[in-house]
């Protein structure tokens, strides 16, 4: 019932929502037959869905590189995320599996649910990628030698200031930012680009993540992992779990807009990087995401509900992007309509509300530079909802769908 209030208060979802779906189905369609390969695939449709449709679109020896560079290290921050394993068990086998890629009989059981099937047979993985090319293959251990060395160095390190939090994010994202630019450029689509812009994409995204999922993280058992620098929370609380305690939540609002606000420094980075992308396909990997997290921070800042619950883009919107992201327009229109709503929220008691709104005015600006704000209509930001007769209509649409699966349903039994 949550989806169908969802649609009706945006009917204008329902499409691409239905596009999304009809795409999701395809792809699935279209594992291949090879037992590693159909593990490969299927799994990397368990543990990222949206990541699994997007990358269906890449070259098929580009998106098998992809494929196996996205499980390599999923497996790998598996084993990072894992508390339950110990520190004289977890750090050697971080800083080894660069070469455990190498060994079709390695495993290593931890993880839950469908991480812990990757991890138990991770032997697919290897097999696979051992019929990747030369050149993907140098590429994919390089960045996953350099991301276990770090892992392991901050597993037995805090994340006390805003540099070792830039280091850690460097490791576990801005390294992937780095490898797949190698991959892009290994494919022969892609020239390499500077690795600052390549790390960027990756710390943006990575900073986006850890403020979305603070309560999930800090509530994590049997002890939680978090990433969040002292630098910036000892500012306003004491102890960091100290943020999710209803009695502070003017102070935890605080942080939270500190935190966003050290995210958004990468903003016109990405937007540099984005822009000299040439490959349809690549570019539509890279801009995706980059705009599910500039739309993630606009509805996490200033948002308490950050540290009562989950706070996510809505699937129908989300649906918008993938369907109607294919150039740089869409993306200034985006980044452009996702901070005119962060930028409203901005408290001028707020700590931090100067350097805020300067970020904010600096990516519109880098937005309104491009010169093509004013040739599409915007899709993020749409006028009060109103029960119009095509409203009424898709409604009617929906159940009558709803009618004839119950219908069918019942014939076959």
């Amino acid at each position: 019932m949550g989806s169908l209030a969802a649609v009706l208060r945006h009917p204008d979802d329902l499409y691409p929502l239905l596009k999304l779906k009809m795409a999701s189905r395809q792809a699935e369609k279209q594992i291949p037959p090879e037992p590693h390969w159909a593990f490969c695939y299927s799994m990397l449709h368990k543990v990222s869905r949206s990541f699994a449709l997007v990358i269906q679109q890449l070259g098929t020896d580009l998106r098998n590189a992809v494929c196996i560079f996205y499980l390599v290290l999923r497996a790998l921050d598996t084993v990072e995320d894992d508390t339950s394993i110990p520190t004289d068990v977890k750090v050697p086998i971080l800083i080894a599996f660069h070469r455990h890629v190498y060994d079709r009989e390695w495993h290593f059981s931890c993880g839950t649910k469908e991480y812990k099937v990757l991890m138990d047979q991770f032997h697919h993985v290897s097999t696979a990628f051992l019929e990747l090319g030369k050149g993907y293959q140098d590429a994919i251990e390089d960045i996953t030698k350099r991301m276990g060395a770090g892992m392991a160095k901050f597993i037995c390190k805090e994340v006390e200031s805003i540099d070792d939090y830039d280091e850690y994010c460097y490791y576990v994202a801005g390294l992937v930012g780095l490898g797949l630019s190698k991959l892009f450029y290994a494919s022969g689509t892609e020239d390499l680009v500077p690795d600052s812009l390549s790390n960027s994409m990756g710390l943006f995204l990575q900073k986006t993540n850890i403020i979305r999922d603070y309560l999930e993280d800090i509530n994590e058992i049997p002890k939680c992992r978090m990433f969040w620098p002292r630098e910036i929370w000892s500012k306003y609380v004491n102890k960091l779990e100290d943020l999710k305690y209803e009695e502070n939540s003017d102070k935890a609002v605080q942080c939270l807009n500190d935190m966003v606000t050290n995210a958004l420094m990468h903003v016109e980075d990405c937007l540099k990087y984005m822009s000299a992308l040439r490959d349809h396909a690549i570019f539509r990997f890279c801009a995706i995401p980059q705009i599910m997290a500039i739309g993630t921070l606009a509805l996490c800042y200033n948002n308490i509900e950050v540290f009562r619950g989950v706070v996510k883009m809505r699937r129908g919107l989300t649906a918008k992007v993938i369907d109607r992201t294919n150039n740089m327009t869409d993306v200034y229109l985006a980044f452009y309509d996702f901070s005119n709503i962060l930028k409203p929220k901005i408290n001028k008691n707020d700590p931090n509300a100067t350097k805020t709104l300067s970020r904010v005015e600096a990516i519109q600006k880098a937005c309104m530079d491009s010169g093509v704000l004013n040739k599409r209509k915007s899709y993020i930001i749409q006028s009060e909802l109103r029960y119009s007769s095509t409203m009424i209509v898709i409604f009617f649409i929906i159940l009558a769908i709803i009618f004839s699966y119950l219908s069918s349903t019942r014939a076959s039994k």
